[in-house]
């Protein structure tokens, strides 16, 4: 569906300049022209989050802690399908959304209709609450996994943490550690610093989800070590139009080409008509929520968490396409595929 400059972003792409990491400032950030190089190698970059309809989660440093050579050879196989289809990869090393308590082994079935319930935190609240010497397993994990694809020309950019500062309020609040923000902002900060020991060629990057972007004074502290430290600057946004517009235009001070690596919620008004056209006529980087329905459930909406469905709602808040590869609106992928030269 997705074939200009086609796109993914895993947690979770086409020729990256060898010379970007070494045009970078005293912080090792790149200067704002390697990003603007890496920009127009690239084009317009656009493409989904993707989680396999079989799957509930995707990269997790246990996984590298349990089996480091199986976990690299697992992402190298993804990105060999990848690699044939013309599409790049976006890798999301941690991320603090959904379940605080992630363990090796046989999962726990998703609730039933219930929004990504069957998703769990990397790391989770137990390295999060851990002594500096214990965190150092989070630091071999990002290392290793960098440093294996550091050069790898299928992999477009590194986002290393997926919404740091998110409190997961409406779905494991009882769950979550006191402080988890605080707790997280030394270790995202190191994270990129792990990052850049290992010499990725491609950029790093971690998206800011929630508050006020107008001006440096209005950040919070973490959204500011995101920007500044992003090579290039990702953003997710599930506003309405108006909204997508003025946040880009906020985001253009930082002088950085711009991915929104998380948009389209249909309830919410964020739609691909018109939000595709806007990211794609402002040359933003567009990365929808989910392709396939599947484990992830995240067709039904996030207050599912709170109010009881039993079938699929009549809209479906994320995905495009149902589990048989059939579309669940002819008409939406007709203007995908219109707008992405198909």
């Amino acid at each position: 569906m997705f074939s200009r400059r086609q796109c993914l972003e895993l947690g979770a792409s086409a020729v990256i300049p060898r010379t970007a990491r070494s045009n970078s400032n005293n912080n090792g950030v790149w200067t704002k022209k390697a990003g603007t190089q890496w920009k127009q190698n690239h084009g317009w970059l656009v493409g989904c989050n993707f989680i396999p309809s079989t799957a509930a989660n995707f990269l997790h440093d246990l996984l590298w802690q349990q089996d480091s050579r199986g976990f690299l050879q697992r992402i190298d196989a993804v990105l060999d399908v990848c690699q044939q289809n013309g599409i790049g990869a976006m890798l999301v090393l941690f991320d603090s959304v959904w379940h605080p308590h992630p363990k090796l082994g046989v999962q726990a079935k998703p609730k039933p209709h219930v929004h990504n319930s069957g998703w769990v935190q990397s790391p989770g609240a137990d390295l999060l609450t851990a002594p500096r010497s214990r965190q150092r397993l989070l630091g071999k994990y990002v290392t290793g996994v960098i440093e294996h694809f550091s050069k790898d020309t299928r992999v477009h950019a590194w986002d290393i943490w997926n919404e740091p500062d998110q409190d997961n309020n409406d779905s494991y609040a009882a769950l979550e550690i006191k402080d988890k923000a605080g707790r997280v902002y030394p270790l995202l900060k190191q994270a990129f610093e792990w990052a850049r020991a290992a010499r990725p060629t491609a950029p790093l990057t971690s998206g800011i989800s929630e508050g006020d972007w107008k001006s440096n004074a209005t950040l919070r502290p973490i959204e500011r070590l995101m920007l500044e430290n992003s090579d290039v600057i990702s953003f997710h946004s599930y506003s309405k139009p108006q909204t997508l517009e003025r946040q880009i235009n906020e985001l253009r001070a930082w002088g950085r080409p711009l991915l929104c690596t998380e948009f389209m919620a249909r309830p919410k008004g964020s739609t691909f008509d018109p939000c595709l056209e806007i990211l794609k006529r402002n040359d933003v980087g567009a990365y929808c929520w989910g392709f396939v329905s599947g484990k992830t459930q995240t067709i039904y909406p996030w207050d599912s968490w709170k109010r009881a469905y039993s079938e699929p709602p009549a809209i479906w808040f994320h995905d495009i396409l149902r589990p048989d590869g059939s579309a669940y609106d002819g008409r939406e992928v007709a203007y995908i595929k219109s707008l992405t030269s198909i």
